[in-house]
């Protein structure tokens, strides 16, 4: 049986000069590449699917929940957001490459649907950094910007990563929120820094192709504390 032969559609350059990014796509099947590696594909969204569902299931206690998902990509994660969030939640998604927006409008605007034009949705285009700003604006941050902080292609996120930033994170997050980070691979010394900026973690493993199997990716579910009571003082504490 002939196979059909990967066709290149767009090719786009990261900003910042970090490389490039290629649209690929085979039939109805699609492909972003970085050099001679595949950063996603249309055909594996389970675990991007389960970054969403997993942080939902850590706040869905919080009223009119705002999230914040680092990378559209495909879309896999926004749309699985939309799926079970409320009416009264936000999705912010931030995209540091301009043409990965134009290319869900476009080429993957069947993959999208109406996902881009719901509501509840704003999209930001820029680094995801610059919006890790800031005190109690989230309930939950999702960041999928590259394969991992051990799987980087953009040196630059390099920094999402570190015990300073990760600090500068918590601060972002409502108490009780969640920062989710999706990986391909897992990641010990990660773990480590995520513990040391101060959040309770948990970790879960996850298939590329959901309940169809695929390679085993890696998901941390790093949730920020709650607000400590006050201590009383004064004579009725005695």
């Amino acid at each position: 049986m002939a196979v059909t032969p990967w066709t290149l559609l767009d090719t786009a350059t990261v900003p910042g000069g970090e490389g490039d990014l290629r649209l690929m796509r085979r039939g109805s099947e699609f492909c972003i590449m970085t050099g001679s590696t595949a950063l996603m594909n249309s055909r594996m969204s389970g675990s991007e699917e389960a970054l969403a569902s997993l942080s939902w299931d850590a706040i869905k206690t919080h009223k009119q929940p705002h999230m914040l998902i680092g990378g559209l990509g495909m879309g896999f994660t926004l749309r699985a957001a939309l799926a079970i969030l409320p009416a009264d939640a936000r999705i912010t998604v931030a995209e540091l490459v301009p043409a990965v927006v134009a290319w869900a409008r476009g080429p993957m605007a069947d993959v999208f649907g109406t996902s881009l034009d719901d509501p509840r949705v704003t999209i930001r285009e820029g680094d995801v950094g610059a919006l890790l700003a800031g005190e109690n604006r989230y309930d939950a941050i999702l960041l999928d910007v590259d394969n991992g902080p051990e799987g980087l292609t953009r040196d630059s996120n390099q920094q999402l990563y570190s015990v300073k930033s990760l600090r500068r994170t918590m601060t972002t997050l409502r108490p009780g929120g969640v920062l989710a980070v999706w990986s391909s691979h897992t990641s010990a010394p990660f773990t480590k820094r995520l513990a040391t900026a101060g959040f309770a973690v948990k970790e879960e493993k996850v298939r590329a192709r959901g309940n169809k199997g695929g390679e085993r990716h890696h998901i941390w579910l790093a949730r920020k504390p709650t607000a400590k009571p006050q201590t009383p003082s004064g004579p009725a504490a005695a």
